[in-house]
């Protein structure tokens, strides 16, 4: 019984999947944290984008 503990403990196949999970999570705090600044990039890309068409 042991010996399944040890190997159990010493198994890494779930760890891709939280450190999946952990850089997801970092990229929605960072997302929430700097909103505003996104919400207004994204705004005048799409300005930008517009105007260009309509000069065309």
């Amino acid at each position: 019984m042991l010996d399944h503990i040890k190997r159990f403990w010493k198994e890494e196949d779930g760890m891709g999947v939280v450190e999946i999970a952990l850089i997801i999570i970092v990229i929605v705090g960072v997302v929430i944290l700097f909103r505003d600044k996104v919400e207004k990039l994204i705004e005048d890309i799409f300005k930008k984008i517009n105007n260009e068409y309509e000069s065309v």
